[in-house]
């Protein structure tokens, strides 16, 4: 293969180029089809038993009282470095979210 045979530097940029657009494409359009399927399968139900945080009060530079409620039912946790406690819970009907 000679000189005058071989593509130019131009064209294989151009080439790499127009495959790396393609591949950017084709990920960005995969999830966005993943986003609508999640949306789909877990809908409104997801969103209603995910944890709410309530309210956090500090007891020191590294350490918490988180309130959470899940499930209708708010628990009361400490936080702290060393993980998290569960101190107490109250209520068993579901009550409304707060707005």
């Amino acid at each position: 293969m000679t000189a005058t045979e071989a593509p130019s530097m131009a064209a294989q940029l151009a080439g790499t180029a127009l495959a790396l657009v393609f591949v950017l494409a084709l990920a960005w359009l995969a999830l966005r089809g993943l986003k609508r399927l999640q949306q789909r399968a877990g809908g409104a139900a997801a969103e209603h038993d995910a944890p709410q945080l309530l309210h956090s009060t500090g007891l020191g530079p590294r350490e918490r009282l988180v309130t959470v409620r899940w499930r209708g039912r708010d628990y009361l946790l400490g936080v702290s470095a060393g993980g998290v406690s569960f101190i107490d819970h109250r209520g068993s009907e579901p009550t409304p979210p707060l707005s």
